[in-house]
């Protein structure tokens, strides 16, 4: 997608973030002329643009100089520590002042700053305090704000909320909130539970996690996924004649890492249902190097039915670049039946809305019925898994529906269960909406 070619990008840009603002796309990353320590003065945020995020550009922005020239695409420069890490939000909160309509956070250390922006290219200080620090922890720790912290506006939680990464021997993940920007709450631990399958959440697997990436999901803000960086310290995949022959600079590659998938509703929890890799090293030595595979913030949807992720890849290399993956619209995971017929069955909840629709795909002899039943397991007259009209097909919002029912309403707001019965198909989602949302 973007080569990270550039004298004042470097083979270690990265923490990339991407945005969606209207009609215009955006992805900003730290470019690195000279490696140094954390936070120095040759690190720098750069910024690429998209019309429709699969084809992008590096504008000559005219506002910071690199070597005694503006014909870059620097935003922001001569802001050490915050241009290490510094990382852009589109503020959604109603009545967001436009001329803060963009945020950012960056710093190193022990301390994290805020900036805003009208048009996400011109860059100023919210204040000159940080807007958190170490004396803002509920927790023991040792380093803090190294690597890429994230903030955003949740529409579910009322409130803005940043998850930042912090060091206590392993790399963790902390998240602290605020109502208006400035205050911020003491930060806390996140927790990662996994479901065993038998309806008992564990405590899940404690891993290096570098990035956490954590943002609402556009088609459900009130679902949080993370596709988060995993580190394995250590892990060496090349030998010496290998890493020389991709030119890899020699303290990157005696580690790997690869990406994971979790989720979270709010509060301090991540579910971490799948504790398999999600997005795992490509063919070739160049994908097995320390700190590549790295994904950027935010999933945005790029097609009429699809979405995409973008990854920071060989890393540390002059080969460096950011690489585009699509996924289907909903598609991070399904439940899957094969050629033997299949069925899942929830617990109890409570809907709002008159229609149920899925997300779906079935082979050519493939298909889905539901049935909605009382919290007891009884089906619902009208709701059988004889009455549901077998769907067929691939599709991302389809309406279920039943023989002698039009609508769902009678029992909306009661608790029920629902059934699925499948078979050669997978379910990626689910949702209860009323006509008119339609």
């Amino acid at each position: 997608m973007l080569k990270l070619d550039e004298p004042w990008e470097g083979p270690q840009a990265g923490y990339t973030t991407i945005i969606k603002d209207g009609n215009r796309f955006l992805a900003y990353y730290c470019g690195i002329s000279k490696l140094t320590l954390d936070g120095s003065e040759f690190e720098r945020t750069c910024l690429a643009e998209s019309q429709d995020g699969l084809t992008w550009t590096k504008p000559k922005l005219g506002l910071y100089e690199f070597n005694g020239n503006k014909a870059n695409n620097i935003v922001l420069a001569n802001a050490a520590p915050v241009t290490h890490n510094f990382c852009p939000m589109l503020d959604k909160r109603p009545g967001v002042n436009s001329k803060q309509r963009f945020k950012a956070v960056g710093g190193t250390g022990k301390e994290l700053f805020a900036y805003v922006s009208a048009d996400g290219l011109r860059w100023k200080k919210l204040q000159d305090a940080p807007i958190l620090s170490s004396r803002d922890m509920t927790f023991k720790h040792i380093h803090l704000f190294d690597s890429q912290n994230l903030v955003f506006w949740s529409e579910s939680e009322q409130t803005y909320v940043c998850y930042f990464r912090v060091w206590d021997g392993l790399r963790r993940i902390a998240r602290s909130t605020s109502p208006d920007f400035k205050k911020w709450s003491p930060a806390v631990l996140m927790q990662q539970v996994h479901d065993d399958g038998f309806n008992c959440s564990q405590p899940a697997p404690i891993e290096h996690l570098y990035t956490n990436q954590t943002s609402p999901y556009f088609r459900a803000p009130h679902i949080y996924i993370a596709t988060a960086a995993r580190f394995f310290e250590g892990r060496q995949v090349l030998n010496k004649a290998q890493a020389k022959a991709i030119n890899v600079n020699p303290s990157y590659f005696k580690d790997t890492s690869d990406s994971i998938f979790m989720t979270s509703r709010g509060g301090t929890v991540y579910d971490r249902t799948f504790l398999e890799g999600y997005l795992k090293p490509g063919i070739g030595p160049q994908n097995w190097v320390s700190r590549t595979n790295y994904p950027a913030l935010n999933i945005v949807q790029t097609g009429q039915n699809e979405m995409s992720l973008y990854v920071n890849q060989d890393y540390a290399q002059p080969t460096a670049h950011l690489r585009r993956y699509s996924l289907r619209l909903d598609g991070f995971a399904s439940i899957r039946a094969g050629a033997k017929a299949a069925e899942l069955i929830t617990k109890p909840f409570i809907f709002s809305g008159t229609n149920l629709h899925i997300n779906f795909a079935t082979s050519a002899a493939g298909g889905l019925r539901f049935e909605l039943q009382s919290e007891t397991g009884k089906p619902l007259d009208g709701f059988s898994l004889n009455d549901c009209q077998e769907q067929i097909g691939n599709e991302i919002d389809r309406n279920v529906s039943w023989k002698n029912v039009d609508s769902l309403e009678a029992i909306s707001g009661k608790p029920v269960r629902l059934r699925c019965v499948l078979k050669d198909a997978d379910l990626f989602a689910i949702q209860f909406v009323r006509k008119n949302e339609e």
